[in-house]
């Protein structure tokens, strides 16, 4: 048995395009992905978990199951529709509401700025890419730090930059759909985090009151044999997804080793990137003032070696077995292992969780402390009349947080962790039949249903006991 900290959060985790719909109401300004999804006609974000007028409702499911943190993202175009001008009132009403109602519920609020969800009006406009769109950020963030100062005490810049590029330039599932643009997916990367750094160190400036840090999305990467090629290959895809993320984090900069393997793969796939002095320098003001790491994992990685061309097949539909992810210049991703994985063939390997973090403890030491900010099981919940029974949910969790209480027994100062997600909520690339939630949603009556997890989840926050 392990026994986790007094002072642990025990959260829930959401996003503001996931969970809230009303993508058109009280003024909010039009993303990025209305137009995709539009476009592909395959599914809208539209109720989602209709969590703009049900929050009171999550929030006091949270409270009676135990759940004592929540991370919420602030949706950009409902306080800047545009991306920058006047603010929204509408908008900056709901989140004081919001965050309001969180306090009343006991449940801490750990705030995102951006989550996926650039308004259209600057997507459009290269997203990141266009530098002139990281001041419209930072513009924004300050004016959310001045304006929930009183509300808010836990701060975070981006959410999974990995991902968010990689989606838009590399696998092609998020918007605009560039498919192996390696130039632009490091350009991008360092751009956000350019952009992280500037918002830091503002936050710092104005002597803000909370903590603030980043979330980035760590998968451990292993070589699929001990092979010197494969080990070569996992480095390479490590360096591209993590190393790149945490040494720009972290240390201020990029060591010889991670540019060396970034040129390597930019020369295989044609591809070059911009770092300004002044980027670094920002980089490096920044990176003493990280109050926090959120750390999201779902799974770890095994790379063989791959001489071909890219290529990638997204399962969004949890067709087990149909993923293909092979990289030009990287390596493939291995998926016959003797490893469970769930039906979208995501490895399930607690381990990579316990050796990520202590990675960053001795890799990065000048972090401060750790919070697991998205951990968790997409299922095909089957309903049952209400009567949900997730145990390979439960099962996941409780490997994981075993992970992290190890973790901790070997020094590393994790203080929290968020189950992705509080509740049922859409997805990006796969709609509303990858279930993450411990409250299941009916999406056509938006009725809420504890499953078995959230019993089991509220027994594992009072006793804290993890068996």
């Amino acid at each position: 048995m392990f026994k986790l900290p007094e002072d642990f959060i025990f959260g829930g985790a959401t996003a503001a395009y996931q969970a809230e719909g009303a993508t058109k109401e009280g003024n909010k300004g039009r993303v990025a992905w209305d137009t995709f999804l539009e476009d592909q006609g395959r599914f809208s974000a539209d109720p989602a978990s209709d969590f703009y007028h049900k929050y009171p409702v999550d929030l006091e499911l949270s409270e009676k199951f135990g759940v004592n943190g929540i991370r919420i993202s602030i949706a950009w175009s409902r306080i800047f529709p545009n991306g920058y001008g006047t603010p929204n009132p509408e908008g900056v009403e709901f989140y004081h509401k919001l965050f309001q109602e969180c306090h009343k519920r006991n449940v801490e609020p750990f705030i995102t700025l951006h989550h996926f969800d650039t308004p259209e009006a600057l997507h459009k406009e290269d997203d990141f890419l266009n530098k002139e769109n990281i001041q419209h950020f930072v513009d924004y963030a300050e004016f959310c730090f001045k304006e929930y100062k009183d509300e808010v005490s836990y701060w975070i810049t981006f959410n999974e930059i990995w991902p968010v590029s990689s989606g838009q330039y590399l696998t092609g599932t998020f918007p605009p759909g560039i498919r192996f643009d390696f130039g632009k997916l490091v350009q991008s990367m360092h751009n956000m985090m350019v952009a992280h750094a500037k918002a830091v160190v503002l936050f710092n400036e104005l002597d803000t009151p909370g903590k603030i840090g980043i979330v980035h999305s760590l998968e451990t990467r292993y070589p699929y044999t001990n092979s010197a090629v494969d080990k070569k290959a996992a480095h390479l895809d490590d360096v591209l997804a993590n190393q790149f993320l945490l040494d720009a984090t972290f240390k201020g900069f990029y060591t010889e080793d991670t540019m060396a393997a970034i040129k390597h793969i930019l020369d295989v796939n044609n591809g070059s990137i911009e770092i300004k002095d002044s980027d670094i320098d920002v980089l490096k003001k920044a990176s003493q003032f990280n109050d926090f790491l959120g750390i999201n994992y779902y799974q770890s990685s095994f790379i063989k070696a791959y001489d071909g061309e890219s290529e990638i097949f997204h399962n969004g539909t949890g067709d087990k077995g149909t993923s293909v992810f092979r990289l030009k210049g990287v390596g493939e991703k291995m998926f016959d292992m003797d490893i469970p994985r769930t039906d979208w063939d995501w490895l399930i390997y607690p381990e990579g969780l316990y050796d990520m973090m202590v990675r960053v403890k001795n890799d990065y030491p000048n972090y401060k402390k750790i919070y697991v900010t998205e951990n968790g099981m997409g299922y095909k919940d089957d309903f049952n009349n209400g009567n949900i029974e997730d145990e390979p949910r439960i099962d996941y969790i409780r490997e994981h947080m075993k992970a992290i209480a190890k973790a901790i027994e070997d020094g590393v100062n994790v203080k929290g962790y968020f189950l992705w997600s509080l509740m049922d909520v859409f997805s990006w690339s796969n709609g509303y039949n990858k279930r993450y939630g411990l409250f299941y949603i009916d999406f056509d009556s938006q009725e809420r249903y504890p499953k078995k997890s959230a019993y089991w989840f509220k027994e594992l926050a009072r006793t804290k006991e993890v068996k």
